[in-house]
């Protein structure tokens, strides 16, 4: 673009406006933040000092550690992200739409970014996603999501809440070369600010500058090895600024639901009555006044590009560990004060024993004859040294002063302060006392990490709005039929292929049309695969042990075995030939023969048990009958008689008794082995079932590959 000195100055006051209403005051923390947190802990200046009068300067950089600790916590606890149907979707398309998140989290290698992004916020209290859509490696345009550096995105000094939904505007700088610039923007404009040499502004040094935030951590200038200035290779700082202004911008609206999309700024009528068409008239268009999101840049007095947004959201997306209404807080900045006191005690410490060791001597002039007072200043404190005096009592060690008390305390509460200020406990970070029983470090392990709760809260949110922005571009670029790839992390699961966007000529529509619908956006807690795996492998196997049916796949795919896919194809592979379902097969006839038998045994029992009864019966009608008659025909009952009446009574007790516990036996017996029966019949059925289902997927895989081919051969 032209130069526009007006827009350009305009840009550029209210950068410094922003500047020095807060982000200078942040720069200077986050370099300490980064300074501390790399080990650089003392001034210049104080470490000159100490040199100049011999007294050590110690770095027992405990911040490292500690913030070591705060980072594993986040490595171990993934989020998930999921989208679920709203408004006008449908569950397939949320689950493509999930597949389509899946794939550009891979393409962007995600979960490291967002460690990354993590650590900024830790130790500088903010970190930053940025989310953009490329062109480099597809026509269609791809989502990019990288990182920023925080000390280069200037925030809006007047907001205070976390979403940037509700801050005005947002700067982000960034230092690039004529080249960069070129390839980016245009070729007129980068051959102005190559050969411009100096900016016209009164902070020239900060619109043209040479390195920040590079791997040799100098700066170039003063450099002087070049014949001329022209040679060197000056970074030009470039100002973007994204903010809210209003514009009364078309929308579509649909008459029946309400539901409001603005129309791109490129469409012509024609396109706009074709949309109106395809609806049947059940979408209208209307001018709204809202707040869109304009985006400027500028490079000292040029501006490289100026217009309309083309996203809906600030392509910056912001982590904070702790916000207090536009305060941002980190973990770091509160270790500092203990930190220093730490390194300063401790150098202390040093110093008052080595200047125990050296007191020096007390020596009567003219008395020492091997060396002279100087030779002894230097080497009076080696070991072995041997001082040749005239009288012995002319040399005399000085008394050095005592260790003052409470001194190496000081040490200890320091790293105290550490622990107590981060929450990070000595069972987080592994360092507990060996005596302390196991489900005590569990217990504090757990505890501590509820400390860092707030924290993976915020990160969270910041998930939250990553995925809100990267859908929303999803829905405004990606309209036209795509193929996503996605690669599974387990084991079991091949590359898997979704087409969306995709037009069906049998009925009209469109398949998983991204464009349509509102979703919302689960965000879900996992642990980190490698423990989360240790953890199933133990709970599958306790399942097992306690008898419940739990397949072997499941027992190897969370297992630590090298090529578990492979043994997993291959137990299944085996389950499915020939001669495995041939033996499941006479498995299944061994059974139903064991039933057989046992009811053919209980008809046996049954009936014996049948025969005892009758006989018990006919003996007891006969007792009755002979004591009929003896009653009729005697008035009173002989001694003999009544033995033998009580013994025929006993006896029949006892035969009712045993036939009654042989009966309940029996009945347990058969139910024991009737249940026994079933969960043989139930395994042998599921692991049919297994097989079935084995073979149906592995045939729909094949039709889904030849679909996948025939695909590729109709792009080709």
């Amino acid at each position: 673009m032209p130069i526009d000195t007006k827009l350009a100055t305009e840009q550029w006051e209210r950068y410094r406006y922003c500047v020095e209403r807060g982000h200078y005051e942040f720069n200077k923390k986050a370099d300490k933040c980064d300074k501390f947190f790399a080990g650089l802990q003392w001034e210049q200046a104080d470490l000159d000092m100490l040199q100049a009068q011999r007294r050590p300067a110690l770095t027992i950089n405990k911040i490292i550690s500690t913030v070591s600790t705060i980072l594993g916590e986040q490595i171990y606890n993934r989020n998930e992200v999921l989208f679920r149907p709203s408004n006008g979707a449908n569950a397939d398309t949320a689950d493509a739409l999930t597949k389509v998140w899946m794939q550009i989290a891979q393409d962007n290698q995600l979960p490291w970014v967002r460690s990354d992004i993590f650590a900024d916020g830790i130790i500088r209290s903010r970190g930053f996603y940025d989310v953009r859509l490329e062109f480099d490696q597809s026509m269609q345009g791809i989502i990019k999501i990288g990182q920023l550096n925080s000390k280069n995105v200037i925030i809006d000094p007047d907001a205070e809440q976390y979403d940037p939904d509700t801050w005005n505007d947002l700067f982000i700088t960034k230092w690039l070369t004529p080249d960069d610039i070129e390839l980016l923007y245009n070729k007129a404009d980068a051959d102005y600010l190559r050969a411009n040499n100096s900016a016209m502004f009164p902070y020239s040094y900060d619109s043209i500058d040479y390195t920040r935030d590079r791997f040799n951590g100098t700066s170039l200038e003063g450099y002087y090895g070049l014949e001329s200035a022209q040679e060197l290779q000056r970074n030009i700082r470039v100002l973007e600024r994204q903010y809210r202004k209003l514009d009364a911008q078309k929308h579509f609206v649909d008459v029946k639901t309400g539901d409001m999309r603005p129309v791109p700024d490129a469409w012509d009528h024609n396109r706009i009555a074709q949309v109106i068409e395809k609806s049947g008239n059940s979408v209208t268009v209307v001018k709204k006044l809202v707040k869109r999101i304009r985006w400027r840049v500028t490079a000292d007095t040029t501006v490289l590009h100026d217009g309309w947004s083309p996203y809906k959201h600030f392509t910056a997306v912001p982590y904070f560990p702790y916000l207090r209404h536009g305060r941002t807080l980190g973990v770091v900045e509160h270790l500092i004060s203990s930190q220093e006191l730490l390194n300063k005690v401790s150098s202390q410490e040093l110093h008052v024993v080595n200047t125990t060791a050296n007191s020096g001597w007390k020596i009567k002039a003219g008395s020492l004859v091997n060396m002279s007072v100087e030779e002894l200043e230097q080497s009076g404190s080696q070991s072995g040294l041997v001082i040749e005096l005239t009288d012995t009592k002319d040399a005399e060690k000085i008394t050095p002063n005592q260790t003052p008390n409470g001194l190496d305390r000081i040490s200890g509460k320091a790293e105290d302060h550490i622990k107590t200020i981060s929450n990070v406990t000595d069972s987080m970070s592994g360092n507990d006392r060996e005596d302390v029983a196991a489900k005590a470090i569990a217990y504090k392990t757990q505890r501590g990490s509820l400390n860092m709760t707030k924290v993976m809260d915020n990160l969270e949110r910041t998930d939250y709005i990553l995925a809100r922005n990267v859908i929303d571009v999803v829905q405004e670029f990606y309209t036209e039929e795509r193929l996503v790839h996605i690669t599974h992390s387990d084991v079991q699961k091949e590359a898997e292929t979704v087409t969306v966007n995709q037009y069906d000529e049998a009925t009209g529509e469109i398949l998983n049309d991204l464009t349509v619908g509102e979703y919302s956006i689960i965000i879900t807690s996992a642990p980190y695969r490698a423990s989360m795996e240790d953890s199933q492998f133990e709970q599958a196997r306790g399942l097992k042990e306690l008898g419940i049916a739990i397949p072997d796949s499941v027992l190897i795919e969370n297992s630590r075995l090298q090529n578990r896919a492979e043994i997993i194809k291959k137990m299944e592979a085996a389950k499915s030939s020939p001669e495995a379902q041939q033996q499941a097969e006479l498995a299944m006839r061994k059974a139903t023969a064991e039933v057989e038998k046992l009811e053919a045994e209980v008809g046996d029992k049954k009936a014996d048990a049948s025969l005892k009864a009758t006989r018990a019966q006919k003996d007891q009608v006969e007792a009755e009958k002979l004591a009929n008659e003896t009653q009729n025909t005697v008035q009173g009952e002989t001694p003999e008689m009544l033995k033998i009446r009580l013994a025929h009574e006993l006896e029949m007790q006892n035969n009712a008794a045993e036939m009654d516990f042989k009966e309940r036996e029996f009945a347990q017996k058969m139910q024991m082995q009737r249940e026994e029966h079933d969960e043989k019949m139930r395994m042998t059925r599921e692991q049919a079932d297994l097989a079935a289902e084995q073979a149906r997927e592995k045939g729909r895989q094949d039709r889904l590959a030849k679909m996948s081919a025939d695909n590729e051969e109709r792009v080709e």
